[in-house]
């Protein structure tokens, strides 16, 4: 496959429209079998449900070009399953696993000349996603629907390398106690605006949301899990029903236990204790892990010992082994890597 003539390491994280994309139609109780289509443009009611009732659930994934030659996608099965359990939250039809992992490999062999050449640090972005499309006036769930994946060639997250942020105790709450929190819907990342341009304005890379009932155990960011690491190399991880079960995060404690030999350990952190680990990191698809040097407590600066010059070790490692699995340089679990052929 002849790639698109792209100026792949200058490539930004941002929208770039590619040939096709894929549609399916939830009508009359049931599912069609979905097709490509070429145009990128979606034609609705204005009376939408999704744009009155904020009806919708995505995804987000990358297809990479591994190091021998091979186009793949990472763990697109957890995806699947977890956009099941984002649509039955939301009282929207649960697109089956086949269909979801078809529609992902159909998009990216379409597509495939828009999948970065290993070695330049880009990937191509998928973005599934579903909303309710007949028109709704009442506060009431759609009764048709319809399921999309685009796709669009990104550069990495952190051009020249990832160093680490600086983020702040944010004042607003994420998610409610039983809420949305644990699942992939579009209002979750709405709520979050406001407060992230907060912290743009402030001069802080993200916010660290607490717990919204006691407001003293550690969260998520706006769209990133946490992952600590103690001063004797455990890596620990936050447990919340409402913290979104993050495909990479759930990879990145696999990796620790099982290829680096790591202890690990998913259990409620106390914000109390952050002072005494000695790395931390925001771990999501776009940039695998973003290490953290500071963490602000309305003027009351955590400094991590890792530094705010690099990414700590063990946080590198960790890095390393994943991105590694991804790009086919080093051996992955079974299951994890899905070919496109």
């Amino acid at each position: 496959m002849e790639k698109k003539n792209i100026d792949w390491s200058n490539l930004g994280f941002g929208y770039m429209e590619t040939d096709k994309r894929y549609v399916a139609t939830y009508k009359d109780g049931k599912w069609d079998e979905g097709k490509l289509i070429s145009d990128s443009y979606i034609t609705m009611s204005e009376c939408a449900c999704v744009l009155q009732y904020a009806q919708t659930i995505f995804e987000g994934m990358k297809a990479y070009t591994t190091q021998d030659g091979r186009t793949v996608v990472f763990r697109p099965d957890l995806n699947a399953k977890r956009f099941a359990d984002s649509a039955r939250r939301m009282e929207m039809p649960v697109l089956s696993e086949e269909q979801y992992i078809d529609s992902i490999k159909q998009v990216v062999k379409a597509n495939e000349a828009y999948v970065p050449p290993y070695g330049t640090g880009a990937t191509l972005y998928l973005r599934p996603y579903m909303f309710g499309i007949n028109p709704v006036i009442g506060v009431k769930p759609a009764t048709e629907f319809q399921y999309r994946v685009f796709a669009t060639p990104v550069g990495p997250y952190f051009k020249g390398g990832a160093k680490p942020i600086t983020i702040k105790v944010s004042d607003y709450d994420r998610a409610a106690p039983r809420g949305t929190g644990n699942i992939k819907a579009g209002l979750n990342y709405a709520m979050s605006l406001h407060a992230i341009v907060e912290a743009h304005e402030q001069g802080f890379d993200e916010n660290m949301y607490l717990d919204p009932q006691t407001r003293r155990k550690v969260e998520e960011t706006g769209g990133a899990n946490f992952l600590f690491i103690t001063k004797d190399n455990k890596v620990v991880t936050p447990k919340s029903d409402s913290i979104l079960p993050s495909v990479t995060r759930r990879s990145l404690m696999y990796v620790a236990k099982e290829y680096l030999g790591l202890e690990t350990e998913e259990r409620e952190v106390y914000f109390d204790e952050i002072k005494d680990f000695a790395e931390c990191g925001l771990c999501g698809t776009a940039a695998v892990i973003s290490p953290v040097g500071k963490i602000n407590d309305h003027g009351k600066e955590i400094c991590l010992p890792s530094g705010m010059e690099k990414m700590g070790p063990i946080t590198q490692k960790l890095y390393e082994t994943l991105t590694g699995i991804q790009m086919g340089l080093v051996e992955a679990p079974e299951g994890w890597i899905c070919e496109i052929k």
